[in-house]
């Protein structure tokens, strides 16, 4: 989640606020200055500009560079992923909300009712099709997680294989069209591992920014059935012993503190 003392906001910058907290991003990498964001200063002209909210007292604008701008010597351009650790974890929180709304814009630059170039909507985080009147607002993907446990105390993890190796996480699924939360976690358990759960209790939530994920969070009981891994799309699944825990997901995620909560308690 957002840090509890950053306000959201929206516009649409016709000149860059010299004092504001700078989030630039090339493509969709943050350009950083060793653990910082690179400063205003330090950056090629911005091909756009956005007010998107205020972090203890100070504005904060996202700053989305042109293509193949030339960056300044010491600045790097960072997968947000991987500045998880490098910048305090706050700064990567908000840069999480301003990855979201600069990839809406990098993707929404034409319409997908009749083609033509859209417009960003100044005191609004949409784009606008000046030809058919069609807007848009930035997607948002709600994903279930479900944490499945039994009796003895073992947990149900899976990799997917896009996982780093050796690691294991919860299992998840994107909610589809006219379902309900709950109804999507049954259904992706019995999809991905061919398990039926039962007693699903809510753990919480998650912004996730690859790309516009909101992560829901479940702790379930284990009800029946044999593991069976769903063919592409679950590599391995396993009950694992509360003291011969794999490789965990990264201590930034959601899954990791659903994991690390049910193991905690006991």
């Amino acid at each position: 989640m957002l840090p509890g003392d950053f306000i959201s906001g929206y516009r649409q910058l016709d000149a860059a606020l010299p004092n504001a907290l700078t989030l630039a991003f090339d493509g969709d990498a943050l350009l950083l200055a060793g653990d910082q964001p690179a400063q205003l200063a330090q950056l090629p002209a911005p091909a756009a500009l956005y007010l998107i909210g205020e972090y203890r007292g100070w504005a904060v604008q996202l700053a989305l560079l042109p293509r193949d701008a030339e960056l300044a010597p010491g600045l790097t351009a960072t997968p947000l992923r991987a500045a998880w650790g490098v910048l305090d974890e706050a700064l990567w929180l908000i840069a999480g909300r301003a990855i979201q709304l600069a990839t809406f814009h990098r993707t929404h630059a034409h319409c997908g009712v009749c083609g033509s170039a859209t417009v960003a909507v100044v005191d609004e985080a949409a784009c606008a099709c000046p030809a058919c009147g069609h807007r848009v607002w930035p997607r948002v993907s709600p994903a279930v997680m479900v944490l499945i446990q039994r009796g003895n105390g073992a947990l149900l993890l899976a990799r997917s294989p896009h996982f780093r190796p050796g690691m294991y996480s919860a299992l998840a699924g994107f909610v589809e069209p006219g379902e309900s939360l709950e109804a999507c976690a049954h259904r992706e358990v019995l999809e991905e591992v061919g398990v039926t759960i039962t007693n699903l209790r809510w753990f919480g939530s998650q912004s996730w920014p690859f790309p516009h994920s909101l992560m829901l969070a479940f702790v379930a009981d284990y009800m029946a059935g044999d593991i069976v891994p769903q063919p592409g799309e679950i590599e391995d699944a396993r009950w694992f012993n509360r003291d011969a825990m794999p490789v965990l997901p990264g201590a930034g995620s959601i899954a990791y503190r659903l994991i690390r909560s049910v193991l905690d308690a006991g």
